[in-house]
C-alpha cells in the first residue's frame, strides 16, 4: 500500500508540477499583454484572453513557429525589379477581389507548417490571378508538407524557400481546409484555437503526421498525377522593400519570413513591432499588401492560426525597418 500511495505521490507532483508550468507561461503572457496595453508609445494592441494548450507547456507555443532560419541548400533567383510609381497603400485582397483564396486564412493546428501553408497559399492566389481570376483552385499544404523530402521535416519545420523548388519539379496538387474533399489532399488536423480563447477548443500537444500519399482522397474528381500545378520559375528579394512591393503588386502576394517573439502571440490589432518577451523561433507569412497606419508604414500579412486569432486572421507589421527580419528574405513562384 505504501508503495502504491507514494507512486501516486510522485504522479501527482509530476502533474501539478505541469500545471504550474503551463499557467506560469500562460500568465506571463496575460502580464506581457497588459504590459503592451498600457505603453502609450505602442503602435499595437494585445489580447490578454490567452489560451494555454491542453495539456501542453510553452514549447507547445513554440512549434507553430516551424520555419527554420539557417539557409537551405538552394537559393532562388534574386528578384531586384523596381517599378516607377508605388502606391502608397496596397491590398491584394482589393486589386484581385475575384480571387477567394486571397482573402483567406487557413490553420495549421498543432503542427509547424507555417512554411507550407504559406508555400500553398501564395500559389493558391497566383495561380487565380493569372487565370484571370477565374480558377479558384486552392494549392495543398498538406501534400508539400509530406511529401517534400529537402523541404525540411514536415511538422518539424521547414524552409520556406524550398518549397518553390518544389512545385516548379514536381508541382502541386489541390487542397484546402481540413474536412474539405472536394480537393485531392485537404489538410489532416482540424483548426483549434492558437494563444487566444476561441470557439473552438485549445489545441491538443502532439500530433502524428502522415505519411506521404500519391493518391487523392475517395470523393475527389480526378486523379494525383492529372491534378498537379506547376510554377513555371521562382524568386526572391532580400532586404529590399520596393523590390517586394512590385512584386506583389505585379504577381500577387508573397511568402514571407520573421522571428517571432512571445509578444507576438499576444497580438489583437494595430502595426506589430517587438517589444517584449523572449525568442521562439522562425514562422513563414503570407504577404499580400502594405500601408500606412496612423503614421507607421505596414506589411499586410495573412497569418495561419484561424481567423480567431488577430484581425480575423491577418496582422501588420512595421514595414522598412526590416523589422524581425520580415524583409531579409521572400520567396514566391511564377505562374503562367
Amino acid at each position: 500500500m505504501s508503495k502504491i500511495l507514494s507512486i501516486l505521490l510522485v504522479v501527482s507532483l509530476l502533474v501539478s508540477a505541469n500545471l504550474c508550468y503551463q499557467n506560469t507561461f500562460t500568465q506571463d503572457l496575460i502580464k506581457l499583454a497588459q504590459k503592451i496595453n498600457s505603453n502609450p508609445d505602442s503602435t499595437w494592441k494585445s489580447t490578454e484572453q490567452i489560451q494555454h494548450w491542453k495539456e501542453g507547456t510553452a514549447q507547445d507555443f513554440q512549434q507553430l513557429n516551424g520555419l527554420y532560419m539557417s539557409p537551405s541548400g538552394a537559393s532562388l533567383p534574386l528578384v531586384e525589379t523596381v517599378a516607377d510609381e508605388i502606391p502608397e497603400n496596397f491590398d491584394s485582397r482589393e486589386k484581385w477581389s475575384k480571387c477567394e483564396s486571397i482573402k483567406e486564412v487557413r490553420d495549421q493546428a498543432n503542427c509547424g507548417s507555417c512554411w507550407a501553408f504559406s508555400a500553398a497559399e501564395a500559389f493558391s492566389d497566383r495561380w487565380c490571378i493569372a487565370s484571370g481570376q477565374k480558377d479558384q483552385t486552392r494549392m495543398s499544404s498538406q501534400q508539400i508538407l509530406t511529401c517534400c523530402d529537402y523541404c525540411g521535416n514536415g511538422c518539424a519545420g521547414g524552409w520556406h524557400n524550398m518549397a518553390w523548388v518544389y512545385f516548379q519539379e514536381s508541382g502541386a496538387v489541390s487542397g484546402n481546409l481540413y474536412g474539405q474533399d472536394n480537393y485531392c489532399q485537404s489538410y489532416f488536423l482540424p483548426p483549434c484555437d492558437h494563444h487566444v480563447k476561441g470557439p473552438l477548443g485549445p489545441c491538443p500537444p502532439s500530433v502524428k503526421q502522415p505519411a506521404c500519399s500519391y493518391e487523392c482522397n475517395s470523393n475527389f474528381d480526378g486523379t494525383y498525377g492529372s491534378d498537379r500545378h506547376y510554377t513555371v520559375g521562382s524568386g526572391m528579394t532580400n532586404n529590399n522593400v520596393k523590390a517586394m512591393q512590385t512584386e506583389i503588386m505585379t504577381n500577387g502576394p508573397i511568402q514571407g519570413a520573421f522571428t517571432v517573439y512571445s509578444d507576438f502571440y499576444t497580438y489583437k490589432s494595430g502595426v506589430y513591432q517587438h517589444l517584449e518577451g523572449d525568442f521562439q523561433g522562425g514562422h513563414a507569412i503570407k504577404i499580400l499588401g502594405w500601408g500606412v497606419e496612423d503614421g507607421t508604414p505596414y506589411w499586410l500579412c495573412a497569418n495561419s492560426w484561424n481567423t480567431s486569432w488577430g484581425e480575423g486572421g491577418f496582422f501588420k507589421i512595421l514595414r522598412g525597418a526590416n523589422e524581425c527580419g520580415i524583409e531579409d528574405t521572400t520567396a514566391f513562384g511564377y505562374v503562367k
